[in-house]
């Protein structure tokens, strides 16, 4: 997506200590509303004909695009919980690692929320080393549900999670590719 890729180059910044991209004026601190449902669209274009069923993400960056996706696409969106939320009895368990952060947490999502019958399509804000999506794996294993798909508005394509799907066949389409940080922290976009 050519409007993304270019807002990345004009308003990124990467720190090539640490492989760390920040986009916060428009996506995960300060979000582009019009910017984000363009984003939802396209999307809604790649995944239209999956049979959908359900819009899955994690807190918290992922929530503006899947909720506009699911806006979209008439699907109900639920997010992975960091924490267990004190309305939900039953709820699978997984953990994440948070780049951000630099520190694991468990995470978790309702049993009423992810079924054997549910076809999801997982959205969140960057791909990197793919310890989200793992979650999300390991929540459809434990439920049943079934993976469709997975879009990102960014990924980092020299980080190890494109691989990672790859090898656990999933399908996934990153809307903006980052290939690498330079030395003097301009990034190279494709």
């Amino acid at each position: 997506m050519e409007e993304l890729k270019q807002r990345i180059l004009r308003e990124g910044v990467g720190k090539a200590e640490g492989n760390v991209v920040l986009v916060g004026s428009f996506i995960n601190h300060q979000i582009d509303p019009q910017l984000t449902m363009r984003c939802a669209k396209e999307f809604e274009r790649i995944f239209k004909d999956k049979g959908a069923t359900r819009i899955v993400t994690i807190e918290a960056s992922g929530i503006a695009p899947a909720i506009m996706l699911g806006y979209l696409m008439n699907l109900p969106v639920v997010f992975i919980k960091k924490h267990k939320p004190k309305n939900v009895d039953e709820a699978f368990k997984s953990w994440v690692y948070s780049f951000t952060k630099a520190d694991q947490t468990t995470v978790c999502i309702g049993k009423d929320f992810l079924t054997k019958d549910d076809r999801i399509i997982f959205i969140d804000d960057f791909l990197a080393d793919g310890h989200a999506s793992g979650s999300v794996i390991d929540f459809c294993r434990q439920s049943g549900a079934k993976i469709v798909g997975m879009g990102f508005l960014v990924e980092k394509a020299f980080a190890k999670g494109g691989q990672f799907l790859r090898d656990h066949h999933i399908e996934y389409h990153s809307l903006a590719k980052i290939i690498r940080i330079n030395p003097d922290n301009s990034l190279v976009v494709e």
